[in-house]
């Protein structure tokens, strides 16, 4: 079973959240962060959440307030809001979600257990947000990109002068803008709250990364900076072979296959273990 819900953040922005499994109050919490110009009905969105809740995990799916998608929930129709997000502002939201499953605001529940699944960006996001909220058990990342600054100097110097960077979406063919603001957010907290190397170096609990040999648009060298990093004691990685940034499922969701398949086996064995 899913249900719905809305939590207004400190800010007044708005969370959009599906909570599957919901039957499964008693049980561990997966929280799945989506990446960049991502949102939680993307393409395999449902069909994990669905997965995850059939198996005995309560988990939720949620839109960041600034992904650009509103009530339409598909739609790329708030690029306002797009265009002011940062990365600042997800790690904030993804920890005030967290305290809000904790503060019984879903359902009531002796068990806080929490894993986090982050894809892309929202791997990173994920794992700047595990570092500071112990309460999170255990972490897996999908195609997780190793560093936010993903900017050219000469894309740096037009950006800071007309204040904008430009994103084509090639799926709608829309131009989304970025405001400075994003970069600031990078330049100003990289040694510290955005520090993704010392947010791996220091985590300290279980982790499992995940990518495709063939991801295009984060290479897999991204993925072995991460493992790098981790412990070795507490880390899994899967290089997913023949598999590319979304292994193989695309928006519309027109069906899974092995790739994809394979790494929800995977990661339902890294959580049966790790949040048990």
């Amino acid at each position: 079973m899913s249900k719905e819900f809305i939590l207004t953040t400190k800010r007044n922005d708005l969370l959009r959240i599906t909570a599957y499994g919901i039957e499964n109050s008693e049980k561990p919490c997966l929280i799945f962060v989506h990446g960049f110009k991502g949102f939680k009905d993307w393409g395999f969105g449902p069909y994990a959440g669905k997965y995850f809740g059939d198996r005995g995990y309560f988990i939720l799916m949620f839109n960041f307030s600034h992904n650009g998608v509103g009530e339409s929930l598909t739609v790329f129709n708030e690029l306002d809001k797009f265009a002011d997000n940062t990365f600042s502002l997800e790690v904030n939201e993804l920890s005030e979600l967290i305290s809000a499953y904790l503060d019984n605001y879903f359902c009531r529940t002796n068990n806080k257990a929490i894993g986090l699944i982050g894809h892309s960006r929202g791997g990173a996001i994920a794992l700047l947000t595990a570092k500071f909220r112990t309460e999170v058990n255990a972490v897996a990342v999908w195609s997780s990109v190793a560093k936010l600054d993903r900017y050219s100097e000469r894309q740096k110097e037009k950006w800071r002068r007309t204040g904008v960077f430009e994103v084509l979406n090639k799926r709608t063919n829309q131009v989304m803008k970025l405001n400075v603001s994003l970069l600031e957010d990078i330049e100003k907290n990289k040694d510290n709250s955005l520090n993704l190397e010392k947010a791996v170096k220091e985590l300290n609990r279980p982790l499992m990364i995940a990518h495709g040999d063939q991801d295009l648009a984060v290479p897999v060298d991204e993925a072995e900076m991460l493992f790098n990093w981790a412990d070795k004691g507490k880390t899994i990685f899967h290089k997913i072979p023949s598999a590319g940034h979304t292994f193989g499922v695309s928006h519309p969701f027109e069906g899974s296959n092995k790739n994809f398949d394979d790494l929800l086996i995977k990661t339902e064995n890294f959580f049966n273990i790790n949040l048990s």
